[in-house]
């Protein structure tokens, strides 16, 4: 578990007490025992409080915030503060704000304006987290440090520049090394000296932000800065460890945020936690996708969910409210797939700035005779009366679908062959189908390791990493199912392509070769054409987006192109190779096809969908201890029925026993603990 000084699902959210009077801390005091929360997640932004000039600290504020919760039984995950530095830094050192994609300099002002590789800002970071962690770490309120928050966006300052020429040179090694990475031959971009070499931006390289005119050097880029901020981060983590080396430190992560590599940044955060703010209209296997992949950053281990909003946001362009019952809903689709924690953004509602109409447990009215609050209430009753019976509870798919943030990278730098490929979406319509069929899927990274699962799919690699190809012939030659997509094997880590015939590296284990690419039009169609009835596929199911014009190499052809010049040709192919299979999906096909084609996979291989759910409801699994727990949720605005079949047993949320056919209601949920 994440502290065992609270042995359950923690439950609370952002407090920021220092923005009111002493008489609604009190109120507050009162509030947070009807709601049963028992964390506190404070002290995000007062690095200005805490620290208001250079030499001055000042933590008596924070001693009686902390010294208060602990005394109304609320734990505290304590943050930093460095997520805003303060006003008098950038007065005195202006090299600490940022320089904008654009070359121009910000002034002090908005949040994640802090140059990750200014040393003054370094400098005062690690003091103030130093600092923090001395005074208070021995309060028994301590559950977890929480470093700076939502870590993001890019600096193109001159001290990122000189950095980055230091992190090429250690990459590459020599400028020679380098220029053959980048193929610097094109376009006469010969570098001959480190100091030539300028980030790109919209003054160099770039345009539009994805847009570039040299992939290898804005890959880079890309690399570095999500280098630049994880290494800010574990100059604090560091220095909280020096004084903590007991109590767990992390940092809150943004799902599918393109900007940084989480993978590589959960290598160094104790527990993954997270912020869920999904959109009145986003499908919820997309969010339960979401959730799945913050689980796979650290092979399967909880996590927290560390913000969510009990009714609405306040950033989007429509900030419709959560229905009755989709905040218990989406949080226990968040407890489904992994996370330990169920917390809010915010604990009071702010009175003024940006936030001040972002949703709260506390709303502006101030008292408990609010929806929301009487929602929050009841869930915190029914996360008590659960205890710590899911805590450390793991998943065991065998299904496994692979992202790669530097793949996604790539993918939408390339200057071809169609704006419309988005890697995360053609990864979605895998998971989707996936998702429908009732079938437990992990989100895996390149660096898993593949021996656990049955099935691995990979859609749209079109980077394929140094040993990868050799680690997915080895699955495959063992026996397993590997699944990969038009569009891969396309190039190497620095962007330049693999000689030889599409897909490169992967071309042994797939049995195929790609001559020619095809992009169409956003209202054009080919189809998938089978040669046979092959399981659950059989006849005609349209395609579109990009499509292969693949030739097989050993492969069987199992499907072909419906129309166009390349009408005939493959377009699903299948390869024996060692005891596995390997498939190739050589277009982007519809719905009906993905459910089909997954269906005959996971039949081949014996995996059992965990319930056979009507469309609307979601199922998940934990499992601990040789028990399984089964979470049905039901996503529809009226009851729904589930077949249980032969595995029945105990409702957690309502001790009854459940056998056969269990009906869940409008928005309802159902957690159903049997035998393995």
């Amino acid at each position: 578990m994440i502290n065992e000084k609270l042995p359950k699902i923690w439950y609370g959210g952002d407090y920021n007490p220092e923005q009111w009077e002493a008489d609604t801390w009190a109120e507050d005091d009162r509030m947070f025992k009807l709601a049963g929360i028992d964390v506190a997640t404070i002290n995000v932004f007062s690095w200005a409080l805490s620290q208001p000039s250079e030499d001055d600290y000042h933590f008596e504020w924070l001693d009686e915030t902390i010294d208060r919760l602990h005394r109304n039984g609320v734990g505290v995950c304590l943050a930093t503060s460095t997520g805003a530095h303060p006003a008098w830094m950038a007065k005195k050192y202006p090299e600490v704000t940022r320089v904008d994609y654009h070359g121009r300099k910000r002034k002090f002002g908005g949040r994640h304006n802090s140059c990750p590789n200014s040393l003054v800002f370094r400098h005062f970071s690690k003091l103030i987290a130093g600092k923090l962690a001395e005074r208070y770490k021995d309060h028994p309120a301590l559950l977890i440090w929480h470093v700076s928050n939502e870590y993001g966006g890019y600096c193109y300052c001159d001290n990122c520049a000189e950095a980055f020429r230091g992190w090429l040179r250690k990459r590459y090694g020599t400028i020679d090394k380098l220029n053959k990475a980048w193929n610097t031959r094109f376009w006469g971009h010969t570098f001959y000296d480190w100091d030539e070499i300028v980030p790109p931006n919209a003054l160099s390289e770039e345009w539009d932000g994805n847009r570039t005119n040299f992939q290898g050097i804005s890959l880079d880029y890309r690399r570095f800065q999500s280098d630049s901020l994880l290494e800010c981060y574990k100059i604090e983590y560091e220095e909280l460890k020096r004084h903590t080396p007991n109590v767990p430190v992390t940092t809150n992560l943004m799902g599918f945020y393109p900007e940084l590599n989480y993978f590589e940044w959960a290598k160094h955060l104790d527990v993954v936690s997270w912020d869920n703010y999904p959109s009145l209209d986003t499908p919820f296997s997309f969010t339960a996708m979401t959730h799945d992949l913050m689980r796979g950053l650290k092979q399967g281990q909880p996590f927290m969910l560390m913000e969510q909003t009990p009714s609405q946001q306040n950033w989007q362009a429509y900030n419709s409210l959560k229905r009755p019952g989709v905040m218990r809903l989406w949080s226990y689709q968040a407890v489904a797939r992994g996370a330990d924690t169920v917390m809010f953004f915010q604990l009071r509602r702010s009175v003024g700035a940006c936030e001040k109409y972002h949703g709260a447990v506390i709303e502006h009215v101030g008292h408990e005779n609010t929806r929301v609050f009487r929602e929050v209430a009841e869930l915190g009753r029914e996360l008590q009366q659960l205890g710590d019976k899911l805590l450390d509870a793991r998943s065991a798919a065998k299904v496994a679908i692979v992202y790669d943030w530097e793949n996604r990278w790539a993918t939408e730098l390339t200057s071809g062959p169609t704006v419309a490929l988005k890697y995360v979406d053609e990864v979605h319509k895998y998971y989707d189908a996936l998702f429908k069929l009732g079938v437990q899927t992990d989100m895996i990274g390149v660096e898993t390791d593949l021996s656990g699962y049955d099935i691995v799919i990979a859609p749209v690699l079109y980077m394929v990493k140094e040993g990868y190809a050799k680690k997915v012939e080895a699955f495959v030659e063992a026996g397993g199912t590997f699944v990969t997509t038009f569009f891969s094997g396309i190039v190497n880590e620095n962007d330049i392509v693999t000689l030889g015939g599409y897909p490169g590296e992967l071309r042994k284990v797939l049995g195929i070769w790609a001559e020619e690419i095809d992009a169409l039009f956003p209202d054009a169609r080919n189809q998938v054409v089978m040669k046979g009835e092959q399981g659950a596929l059989s006849g005609t199911y349209e395609c579109g987006l990009l499509c292969d014009l693949i030739h097989s190499e050993g492969a069987e052809v199992l499907a072909e192109y419906g129309s166009d010049f390349y009408k005939g040709m493959p377009a699903l192919t299948v390869n024996r190779f060692g005891q596995g299979q390997a498939w190739y999906v050589a277009t982007s096909p519809d719905a009906r096809f993905m459910s089909d084609f997954l269906a005959n996979l996971v039949a081949d291989k014996g995996i059992r969908p965990l319930a056979k759910v009507p469309a609307g409801v979601e199922a998940a699994e934990r499992v601990k201890d040789g028990k399984s727990f089964l979470f049905l949720l039901n996503h529809n605005a009226e009851e729904a029925t589930v077949d249980l079949g032969d595995r029945g047993g105990v409702d957690l949320l309502t001790g009854s026993q459940v056998s056969g056919t269990v009906a869940i209601g409008a928005k309802g949920v159902v957690i159903v603990e049997r035998g393995e």
